[in-house]
């Protein structure tokens, strides 16, 4: 892969935010220095920052550089490169940018025409023609800044400046830049809060920008994914298959962000600023995600009794520029501390000043402080405590109910208009493809088929559809009034734009199909897990709700992470297990969340072990034990690497007569030693487990790698047998790769 060096450009104060950006994109080779960044890496890597930096103002990919102290020597130096290599002459636009420091040409504009004539004359000498100049949305924009008489110059790959997102229709008075508006939700950890469910309110919204960037930070979304325009489009050396690759993948993490959107409220006192705000976020595409009211800061009391318990209130309060005298602006903040102190006590306060004594007035206790630039104005965005912060225990919130109960569910109920949910595919037709209604109709059939079979075995979660038809390669299970919707990685022979526009035609299907609210189907993308990552949360919200199974209780949780907390392939082995379990001594190895260990309970088994590495998992499968009733001290939980622990054990005395296994197909967590592989290390791992089987104990194994083959010859001893088929449900028969599994005895 070819490597180029570039430059990208950020205003002061953001630098720190925008080297963190590369970290999160995994760019390894750059160097941090005054004003911009710059690094070594692919186009792709470009495009990445173009696509995905919040806080960036330019990608530039320095061309050439060379010594101009006068402008003959520029022209020269200009009309030496080979231009035709990155524009064509007919049928073009051209636009340049020039800028000096402390050099003998300092006169930009005259800087910029010397530019502009050398790239021009060039290729009217090698083809007769020339491109014409395009200030605004050239085909190409050349960079050329001069530096103690050094002429840089670069391509302008992001063409405009990128805080233009492209959703900004309306305007109001000196509104905020989006990319400012971005870097002060980060630097007040806004990303960390939302994931959290914290909510967000800017009870002074003005355009709206503050609540724009704040979803599209919480729900994944690329800050340039709405943009038409960028420098790099119609350049000659444009990688369009990069390009297409990375808005498909923006386009699917957008789908899947958006079910984990926290509440997000906005208001202004002027009908005006109301309306500009609403016509963003319209056009944004979250005009039924984010709700503008038209209040004064002082009248917010009762809809802040309706919002969630903790949050981020930010705000960019009128400046004593433009309004007359800073006295005048006392009150402001004072309405706005006396909101939080009074209503929102365990809200934390982040607002942008030009005048950091005004803070004061807020009556609330500052943390931080960072200096950040709006435009010519210099000003800094001060941080506060929560008043009154909420006791932070790192417990699981308790739902009693389904998603709806949860902590801000009043607050959508009261700021948010609710999609009815019809069942009725025609709705949607007139506005899509044909293959779209042939996969509503897939999905139709499936539907009332499968909920008569649900119905009769009492189940409230299956699986409705399986990847079908190869056009729509998504998973789709249903949770009750819920439904969990699986993107599986599309092929690579397959246009990404394609998959990603059939993705958003799932999306639109299935809440009319299945007659759910929009706001009920949760897009998870499926792709193939590596070291840390299957621990990783998706979100921190806790929402979780509680289903039925065969009459038995589990908590689900369709948010936070990637897999729902109930495995419903295993419906059948779970029902295996509790028929085999009465009176015995039953085991758990990597539990998960201990639904096998429920139906064990609920079996008759005679006492319960659940070993898995994860807290977060331990408390979960105690939580559905409790829910069922299953309590006391016959029922252990160990946090544990499962691999140590047996190998603590085989020393031991302890042995089970029967023992449920479905171990990671990969891992390596740092919660263990040594990395772990299902196909390299089951012959170990069973051996090890059989060593703790009673003399008519039995083993349960089970693993969802498609290419797994169990090793017979090599676990000697043992009695297998093959049980895959008998345990794959109705509704998984479309892929019996679902998982395998095994029942295994120690032979006579």
């Amino acid at each position: 892969m070819t490597k180029h060096k570039f430059t990208v450009t950020a205003p002061r104060g953001m630098l720190p935010l925008l080297e963190d950006e590369f970290r999160q994109l995994g760019i390894k080779h750059y160097k941090v220095e005054v004003g911009s960044i710059r690094f070594t890496g692919s186009l792709k890597e470009a495009y990445q920052l173009c696509l995905w930096s919040r806080v960036a103002v330019r990608v530039l990919m320095p061309i050439t550089h060379f010594l101009a102290e006068t402008t003959e020597q520029l022209y020269d130096g200009i009309k030496h490169i080979p231009w035709e290599d990155h524009i064509d002459a007919e049928d073009t636009t051209l636009a340049v940018d020039f800028n000096s420091f402390r050099s003998k040409i300092h006169h930009t504009q005259f800087g910029a025409q010397k530019v502009k004539d050398a790239i021009v004359d060039r290729l009217r000498e090698l083809s007769g023609s020339r491109p014409s100049v395009d200030l605004y949305q050239p085909d190409l924009r050349v960079n050329v800044y001069l530096k103690h008489n050094q002429a840089i110059v670069s391509i302008d790959l992001s063409g405009e400046s990128l805080h233009k997102r492209g959703y900004r229709v309306s305007q109001t008075n000196a509104p905020l830049k989006e990319h400012l508006a971005a870097a002060i939700l980060l630097s007040a950890e806004w990303p960390k809060l939302a994931r959290e469910g914290w909510a967000l309110l800017d009870p002074m919204c003005g355009s709206g920008t503050f609540l724009i960037e704040a979803a599209m930070i919480a729900a994944d979304i690329a800050p340039g994914l709405q943009r038409d325009y960028f420098g790099f489009l119609y350049w000659k050396q444009h990688d369009k298959a990069a390009w297409q690759q990375l808005k498909a993948d923006a386009e699917r993490r957008r789908l899947s962000g958006l079910a984990r959107l926290p509440v997000i409220v906005g208001g202004d006192q002027d009908k005006t600023a109301v309306a500009a705000a609403q016509s963003n976020i319209e056009a944004a595409g979250l005009n039924d995600r984010i709700q503008v009211i038209h209040r004064d800061v002082q009248q917010w009391s009762t809809v802040a009794q309706t919002l969630p318990e903790a949050g981020l209130l930010v705000s960019n309060p009128p400046y004593g520029q433009r309004i007359g005298e800073t006295a005048a602006l006392h009150e402001i903040y004072e309405d706005l501390g006396d909101l939080v102190n009074q209503q929102l006590p365990a809200w934390r306060t982040t607002l942008i000043t030009d005048n950091a004594q005004l803070g004061k007035f807020t009556g609330l206790t500052l943390f931080d402080s960072k200096p950040f630039d709006n435009g010519p104005i210099a000003c800094e965005v001060l941080s506060y405590r929560a008043p009154k912060p909420l006791r932070r225990d790192g417990k699981p919130v308790q739902q009693e109910s389904m998603i709806a109960a949860s902590p801000w569910d009043n607050a959508r109920k009261t700021v948010s208009k609710k999609t009815a949910a019809t069942s009725d595919p025609s709705l949607i037709s007139g506005s899509m493809s044909a293959h779209a209604e042939m996969f509503a109709n897939r999905l139709k059939k499936n539907a009332r088929h499968l909920a008569k079979w649900a119905r009769k075995n009492q189940l409230q979660c299956y699986r409705v559809y399986d990847a079908d038809l190869p056009d729509y390669a998504v998973a789709i299970d249903i949770y009750g009034d819920y439904v969990h919707v699986q993107e599986y990685a599309p092929p690579a022979n397959i246009d990404p734009l394609k998959a990603s526009e059939r993705l958003d035609e799932v999306m639109k299907v299935v809440p009319a199909v299945l007659a759910v609210a929009a706001e009920n189907v949760v897009l998870k993308l499926r792709q193939k897990q590596r070291g840390t990552n299957q621990y990783e949360a998706q979100a921190a919200l806790r929402q979780r709700f509680e289903v039925e199974e065969n009459s038995l209780r589990f908590w689900i949780n369709l948010t936070d992470y990637l897999d729902t907390g109930l495995f419903l392939d295993h419906r059948i082995t779970r029902q295996m297990l509790a028929e085999t379990a009465r009176n015995k001594t039953f085991l758990n190895l990597f539990a998960y969340t201990g639904s096998a260990t429920v139906y064990a309970a609920a079996g008759g088994a005679k006492s319960t072990t659940t070993v898995d590495m994860s807290n977060t998992y331990l408390g979960w499968a105690k939580d559905n034990m409790q829910l069922n009733g299953f309590v006391g001290e016959q029922h252990r939980y160990i946090r544990a690497d499962i691999l140590a622990w047996l190998d603590e054990q085989s020393t031991g005395d302890l042995r089970f007569d029967l023992i449920f296994v479905d171990p990671p197909t990969f891992s390596n967590s740092n919660k263990m030693e040594g990395v772990f592989d299902i196909q390299r290390d089951h012959i170990t791992l069973l051996q090890k487990i059989a060593g703790l089987l009673t003399a008519e104990g039995e083993i349960f194994f089970s693993t969802n790698r498609r290419d797994f083959r169990l090793d017979t010859e090599a676990l000697t001893g043992l009695q297998i047998k093959d049980i895959s088929k008998a345990t794959l449900p109705v509704d998984f028969e479309r892929n019996p790769k679902i998982h395998y599994c095994w029942r295994i005895r120690k032979s006579a």
